[in-house]
């Protein structure tokens, strides 16, 4: 069984999205063969652009601030640029993820910022993946996807801690491993048309 190279390229404002991203990282570790890396958007060398070039599948990650994705991961996103001009990410799977002080925080946009960066990259989607959770009378918010977002993994963390929801690290985790389930699939299938 080949290893697959899965790549967290995000960034942390307060800590929150770190340990999102530490989670997603714990899920696609799950998955035999899997390499997983992660890299700091607003820190950048060398030697995290090679990981990301090499990489199979990237997750993107990163706080919404005022309704979209930080600053940091803007200029990451500009920076880019090399890659989108020479199609060097094209055809790797991408996903994403995202936290916010409130329920809804306007994540969705970050999101879907997320996903058309990676379009534009011509990289191929994974979803969440996960029907909703606490969206009955008798579920409650232990539940994976308790915040019912379906493009990626959208968790919430108050302001005035730095504690991070059980249920929303658990989407998390889920988010890792479907990436790397996926990642796998997509690199057999590659390797079957040569």
């Amino acid at each position: 069984m080949s290893e697959i190279s899965i790549v967290i390229a995000s960034h942390s404002g307060y800590g929150h999205t770190a340990q999102i991203a530490a989670a997603v990282a714990d899920g696609a570790r799950s998955v035999a063969g899997a390499q997983v890396h992660r890299v700091d958007v607003a820190s950048l060398g060398d030697a995290d652009w090679e990981l990301m070039d090499a990489a199979d599948a990237i997750v993107f990650g990163t706080p919404t601030y005022m309704g979209t994705a930080s600053g940091a991961f803007h200029a990451f996103a500009e920076a880019t640029s090399k890659r989108w001009s020479t199609r060097a990410w094209s055809d790797k799977l991408a996903a994403g993820f995202t936290n916010s002080g409130s329920m809804s925080g306007d994540k969705m946009h970050t999101l879907q910022y997320l996903s058309l960066l990676a379009a534009q990259h011509g990289m191929l989607w994974v979803s969440l993946g996960l029907l909703p959770g606490w969206n009955t009378t008798t579920s409650g918010p232990e539940e994976d996807n308790r915040l019912g977002f379906y493009l990626g993994a959208g968790a919430q963390s108050f302001n005035d801690t730095a504690a991070v929801h059980d249920a929303d690290l658990s989407t998390a985790r889920h988010l890792g491993r479907r990436v790397a389930e996926h990642t796998r699939i997509h690199r057999a299938g590659l390797a079957a048309q040569r």
